[in-house]
């Protein structure tokens, strides 16, 4: 119940009461304290789900910055992705454009315009 008030010493605030209150207006004395109980208990539970509130609205800030964060770090993995496609993609058409001079006798039936084909195709009809 209440800390540091045992049974006896109820006992006799409850008797105490009797005495001095009289046992005419005892119950509703009693009936009010209960409201206020009452009304002191629903006060301390809005405070307690207003704690709540604040601290799960700080818990979905804190959420929505780690979302952001990744967000940022996801387009800039995707940045760099891109970038690294266009670079190939550059120098396959750079390598296109500029191939590497080959010996003649690796490719004799080359010509400078001729592109070269990444792997060699065979002659032949078998395939």
């Amino acid at each position: 119940m209440l800390p540091g008030i045992g049974f006896s010493e109820l006992l006799l605030i409850g008797l105490a009461a009797l005495i001095i209150i009289g046992p005419k207006d005892l119950p509703m004395m009693m009936r009010k304290l209960g409201q206020i109980m009452g009304k002191g208990r629903r006060m301390a539970r809005e405070f307690q789900a207003a704690f709540d509130d604040i601290a799960r609205q700080s818990e979905l800030d804190e959420l929505k910055r780690e979302i952001q964060e990744l967000r940022k770090s996801n387009t800039l993995a995707s940045a760099q992705d891109d970038l690294a496609a266009y670079e190939a993609d550059v120098n396959s058409a750079i390598m296109r454009e500029h191939p590497a001079a080959a010996p003649p006798e690796t490719l004799p039936d080359a010509k400078p315009d001729d592109v070269p084909e990444t792997a060699p195709a065979k002659k032949g009809g078998a395939a």
